[in-house]
């Protein structure tokens, strides 16, 4: 059984697989991104769109809404470190619109601005399409061993990079994509970084020191989310649409998942053809201890999962009104 938390973009739910119906943990909040602690699988971060942060210490049985020092209550991105604990308890970090990175050492109570993220040269031509006078931290990467490595993506600005703990910023590298939504790193390869954007998907083996652009097998860039084989840092899925008006539409989002072994890119949805299937999968989600498991939640709730890395899919009888972010509680 994996027990697994979504916010739909209003609220927060809670369920078990393989065919666990939803439960309500927080309603009306404005739920945007949600984290667990992979140390500690009753400690979950919510972030809103409006409210600032929600933490739960008990699997989301209860909840505390955390004030001190989180100014900007927009919060984008979420991420608890896998390598960095401070009195026993990991570090969390939260992105915003405005684009600030926040971090906390206890548990969500308090918050730490880092400024120098607003200080990089290219911080003037930041600016969100849909809302252009703002613009936010869209995704935050972790690296699994070093605490002192970081990164961020701002959407629209690019993939910004820290060595010591967020006190310095690298500024965006152009051979990475600027429109950045996911970046995700792996246990089993430390110094790769993989990028899904606006423009398309990237990876870099130098921890974003360089980066190599991909289309082999692709035949559409608008890449929203990603997900990596846990035992497998090659098994890397991958979902796309042709353009962000389809992607984020109420019709067909002319959206595929692609999966590579590191040999170029395939389509695997072969879940359906109806515009309700093609819809751009929101969130997917790999789960730890099972290889070949892999979880999609497509625009409008429908959820489907493969035991078999793509090859064949079961859609669940579970439907959320929509999943714009999933967590797994492991251990």
């Amino acid at each position: 059984m994996q027990l697994i938390f979504s916010a739909t973009g209003d609220d927060v739910v809670r369920f078990t697989l393989p065919a666990g119906e939803p439960e309500e943990l927080l309603q009306g909040v404005g739920a945007r991104c949600i984290a667990v602690d992979p140390r500690d699988g009753d400690r979950i971060y919510v972030g809103t769109f409006d409210r600032g942060v929600f933490a739960s210490d008990d699997g989301g049985a209860t909840w505390r809404q955390d004030e001190q020092g989180l100014v900007d209550r927009r919060v984008m991105s979420i991420a608890v470190s896998p390598s960095h604990q401070e009195g026993g308890v990991s570090v969390v970090y939260a992105g915003t619109e405005p684009s600030n990175l926040y971090r906390s050492a206890d548990g969500g109570q308090c918050w730490q601005r880092l400024p120098a993220l607003r200080e990089l040269p290219s911080e003037p031509t930041w600016s969100f399409p849909p809302r252009p006078w703002t613009h936010h931290v869209r995704t935050i990467a972790l690296h699994p061993t070093d605490p002192a490595w970081l990164a961020v993506g701002i959407e629209l600005g690019g993939v910004m990079r820290s060595l010591d703990g967020g006190a310095s910023w690298q500024d965006h590298n152009p051979q990475a994509h600027s429109d950045a939504h996911q970046l995700l790193t792996h246990p089993l390869a430390p110094a790769r970084l993989y990028e899904a954007a606006g423009q398309g998907i990237a990876r870099s083996d130098d921890l974003g020191e360089s980066w190599r652009r991909i289309d082999d097998g692709l035949d559409r860039h608008y890449a929203w989310t990603q997900a990596l084989g846990p035992a497998d840092p090659d098994l890397w899925y991958v979902a796309l649409s042709r353009s962000p008006f389809a992607a984020h539409g109420n019709g067909d989002g002319q959206a595929r998942l692609f999966r590579s072994h590191g040999d170029g890119f395939a389509s695997i949805d072969t879940w359906g053809d109806t515009p309700e299937l093609r819809r751009m999968p929101y969130s997917i989600l790999s789960l730890p201890g099972e290889p070949e498991h892999l979880l999609v939640a497509l625009r409008g709730g429908t959820l489907l999962l493969t035991r078999d890395a793509g090859e064949s899919w079961t859609r669940l009888a579970a439907r959320l009104p929509d999943a714009i972010d999933l967590a797994v509680a492991s251990g």
